[in-house]
């Protein structure tokens, strides 16, 4: 009896860890047989290898394994030796642990040998020796099945499926995961129906479908902590699935929160490893370069040291990548050989190894000596686990001179690129694109401008085929990140020609606007979430009022917030389609009528003017990006200064600077009395009034030139007028009360009716909605940027529960306007939630406002209003009927009327 319930242990170790371990602590203080205390042994170096302390746990094993020794059961001892062997290799020490795999399998036969051969196949994946892995597995499949051994055909039928995302063979992987998870329902083992859970999400995020893989991955994470169990490969996928999403900040936190908890628990020092790579990747795409180059340092040193080349090679990729990016690129010769190494080890980042080999040909100078030819016998890859996102590798080429000189250079880059552009062809659709980026680069260096565009078109005709599957506002703006080399490339070729560069631009500004984001779903949980959020969120502004430490609701509102924007990252889009009908310049210039349209163009840094008016586009020269902003700031932060009653000196000089770095030569040509100025991400919140030459025009802005003819195609609702007064205005929104009785039939909302759900309710669909309330804008993140009403912060994600949102919408608080410039040229932030959902005009302030000096504009922009004029009209009529003073000017200044209507 004490035997049979010995060899029960071993498979509650994951099924119930916490009774397996005082099971078998129980079982050790009976003083049991050699055997039987073998088993207790290792199941506590088990608990303690996966759950606990992993050098405790290899001392537990150690012990287990000189009982199975003295039991004289080969079979035991191997069983013992192969759960060794996956400590010492998570301890960072491969040679021991494959040196105990080769001695389990000699000694194991028939069904034991088969579980040994599949621990040695986890073992070779975590190495990247996934040929020998699928060996392993190719003998043990046959024999678990004929044993009947469910659990562990499953496990390694799984073990097989990760192997084939790894080398890129998703469909095979996925027909082993589905059949790997059907088995695993017939077992009790929680712990592998979550493995079995992040194992779809990693399939989902190799067929492209990144909402469907953070789902899972969600779900995953929910059940490794209902079980008490650290999930350590879990936010590596998680990570790679984050950065190809463009939440670049968000993997590097992942990453560092994983480490802070592994380093806390004494986790595996392999995993700790991988984390280390990730997190390079992840500071990469953040910007933050010096770091990239000292984690990716530090990970090619820990890989080198477990002898785990695979990894090795890929944080050698990474370190290359980083030096490139700041400006101290490795010698062509370093980078070729880690694309070849990587080619031959059938990773997936092969192809962008290529890629970075043929700018660094194309870059490096003064070189005389020839190059080898591009080698190697990779082959074609998906994307890989742990790899990136990269596709394909490429079949190497023989050992030809690579020529002297800058023309051998040439030749070499031509080579390198032309490996890379392979990836082009399969593969997600996101993963695609910098395939197209090579096959670009290939054309410009051969000089076939015809040809660098064309693949400029089809690189980001994918990456749109993939932003139209993600349902999330902040996912499509964000990837549009990965596009910006091919819209920047496309533009430089056809900047002598205005209409064509007013065409490129348009291809790549504010598309993530176009469509209407996935209406977040009646989720209870969701629901709730926002409630939470709100409640808690207003009783922590309450106490800061007041002068007290919030630390704890602090820490809920932070919770909540990762908890509300993790579901809604996880919708996928519906049925709305793709970007809607391309651009035509021609329909632009037609539905301008008297009006002139200026587009603000960036490219390389400088800011070229595009006027589109009377049937033509011009393009005039103007300043730097860098100090166009510069200067903005310092014009809104005088306009802040007047709005709390201080002087700023020199802001009519900086309006001259800034209007001279933002129109340049321009300006004598905007003679048109109607303008509409639509200027790139970086600089929309600029206080456009400002300018000497736009004071007395009718001005508008737009995220695009495409946004713009959108709204003005929007049909005015039958709906109603609705005001709002939120809470702690002070003499701010006095203008609610006198409007309700110049509109007479206004559903007005003040006091404790103000509160989110009616607000919502009632400007769902409206013809006029104006709010007065305090405004907050979120840098950090934009989709938390709120009004405050009556029971706390309406949020953007609340808005974008509208069916339909005002038609015109009049925002008189602070910050209201502000909207944060993210991935390429994309927008986030309150007004721009509101115009793909049906918002034509919105009237909004990028700066704080006097809350009482503001009333008069209010009034005199809905008397316009009110009278037929547009929101554009209206608020230049009311500037002008504004008191002279300073105050009343900067109030006027700091509003802008966005859009069309």
């Amino acid at each position: 009896m004490i035997a049979e319930t010995a060899a029960d242990l071993l498979p509650l170790v994951f099924a119930r860890p916490r009774e397996a371990l005082e099971r078998a602590r129980a079982l050790l203080a009976t003083q049991p047989a050699s055997h039987d205390a073998s088993i207790a042994h290792q199941v506590i170096g088990l608990w303690e290898r996966d759950f606990g302390d992993l050098m405790t746990g290899i001392g537990h094993l150690r012990r287990a394994r000189r009982l199975a020794a003295r039991s004289g059961s080969a079979e035991r001892e191997a069983d013992v030796l192969a759960s060794m062997g996956g400590a010492y290799v998570h301890a960072g020490r491969s040679g021991p642990a494959v040196a105990a795999f080769d001695r389990a399998a000699a000694l194991a036969t028939g069904h034991t040998l088969a579980r040994v051969l599949h621990r040695r196949a986890y073992v070779m994946w975590v190495l990247g020796r996934h040929q020998e892995a699928l060996e392993d597995l190719r003998v043990a499949v046959p024999l678990l099945r004929r044993a009947g051994d469910a659990l562990w055909l499953a496990r390694a039928i799984s073990a097989r499926g990760t192997l084939y995302l790894a080398l890129g063979q998703v469909e095979r992987a996925i027909a082993d995961l589905e059949r790997a998870e059907a088995l695993w329902q017939e077992t009790s083992q929680d712990y592998d129906k979550a493995i079995a859970v992040q194992n779809r999400g990693q399939a989902a995020f190799r067929v492209g479908d990144l909402p469907a893989a953070l789902r899972h991955f969600d779900q995953a994470e929910r059940r490794y902590t209902e079980l008490g169990t650290p999930a350590w490969v879990l936010p590596v996928v998680r990570c790679e699935v984050l950065l190809a999403a463009g939440l670049a900040r968000d993997a590097l936190r992942e990453a560092d929160g994983a480490v802070e908890r592994l380093d806390r628990v004494g986790g595996p020092p392999s995993r700790r490893s991988e984390l280390l790579l990730v997190g390079a990747r992840a500071a990469l795409a953040a910007g933050q370069v010096e770091q990239a180059v000292f984690r990716a340092t530090a990970a090619a040193r820990s890989f080198a040291g477990q002898r785990r080349h695979w990894w090795a090679a890929h944080a050698r990729f990474v370190l290359l990548q980083a030096r490139f990016a700041a400006g101290d690129p490795a010698p062509e010769r370093e980078a070729v050989s880690v694309a070849r190494e990587l080619a031959g080890l059938g990773s997936p980042d092969a192809a962008r190894a290529w890629l970075l080999a043929g700018r660094t040909a194309a870059s490096e100078p003064g070189r005389t000596a020839g190059g080898d030819g591009d080698g190697g016998n990779g082959k074609e890859g998906g994307n890989g686990n742990g790899g990136g996102n990269g596709n394909g590798g490429g079949n190497g080429g023989g050992n030809g001179n690579g020529g002297n000189g800058t023309g051998g250079r040439s030749a070499r880059a031509e080579r390198h690129l032309a490996l890379a552009a392979r990836a082009r062809g399969r593969g997600p659709a996101f993963a695609r694109v910098d395939g197209w980026l090579a096959q670009a680069l290939l054309a410009k260096a051969a000089g076939r401008p015809r040809g660098v565009l064309a693949a400029c078109r089809r690189g980001l005709d994918l990456l749109d085929e993939h932003r139209m599957t993600l349902g999330a506002t902040e996912l499509r703006a964000r990837a549009a990140g990965q596009g910006a080399e091919l819209a920047t490339m496309a533009q430089r070729e056809v900047r002598g020609d205005p209409r064509r560069l007013l065409a490129w631009s348009e291809r790549w500004r504010a598309t993530a606007l176009a469509v209407p984001p996935a209406r977040p779903p009646d989720d209870p949980d969701l629901l709730r979430d926002l409630t939470a959020f709100r409640e808690i969120a207003g009783r922590a502004q309450e106490a800061r009022a007041s002068g007290r430490a919030v630390p704890q609701l602090e820490r809920e509102r932070q919770r909540l917030e990762k908890a509300i924007r993790d579901r809604l990252l996880a919708i996928r889009a519906g049925e709305a389609g793709g970007p809607g009908p391309a651009f035509e310049v021609r329909e632009l210039l037609a539905a301008l009528a008297d009006r002139t349209l200026a587009e603000i163009v960036v490219v390389d840094g400088r800011l070229t003017v595009l006027l589109c008016g009377r049937g033509r586009v011009r393009a005039f020269e103007a300043g730097t990006l860098a100090g166009a902003a510069a200067e903005a700031e310092h014009a809104n932060a005088g306009l802040r200064r007047l709005a709390y009653g201080a002087p700023a000196p020199g802001l009519d000089a900086g309006a001259e600077r800034l209007q001279h770095l933002l129109l340049g030569s321009a300006v004598p040509h905007l003679t048109a009395r109607r303008l509409v100025v639509v200027p790139p991400g970086h600089l929309h919140d600029v206080p456009w009034a400002l300018l000497p030459a736009l004071r007395g025009k009718v001005l508008s802005v737009a995220p695009s030139a495409s946004a713009w003819l959108r709204a003005a195609r929007i049909t005015p609702p039958d709906g109603p007028v609705v005001l709002v007064r939120g809470p702690g205005l002070g003499g701010g929104g006095a203008e609610v009360p006198i409007l309700a009785g110049r509109y007479g039939d206004a559903t007005v909302l003040e006091g404790g009716e103000a509160d989110a759900q009616r607000v919502l309710k009632q400007i769902d669909g409206s013809r006029l909605a104006h709010i007065a309330a305090h405004g907050s804008f979120r840098a950090d993140s934009p989709m938390f940027s709120a009004l405050q009403l009556a029971d706390g912060p309406l949020i953007v994600h609340d808005v974008e529960r509208l069916e339909r949102a005002p038609y015109r919408i009049v925002l008189s608080s602070c910050d209201s306007g502000r909207m944060e410039p993210v991935g390429g040229d994309e927008l986030l932030g309150l007004s721009a939630a509101l115009m793909p959902l049906g918002t034509a005009g919105i009237v909004a302030s990028t700066v704080p406002v006097h809350d009482e000096a503001v009333v008069p504009l209010m009034l005199a922009l809905h008397e316009g209003v009110r009278g037929g004029m547009d929101t554009a009209q209206a608020l230049a009529r009311a500037r002008a009927e504004l008191p002279g003073d300073r105050l009343h000017q900067a109030v006027g200044w700091s509003f802008s009327a966005i859009g069309a209507a």
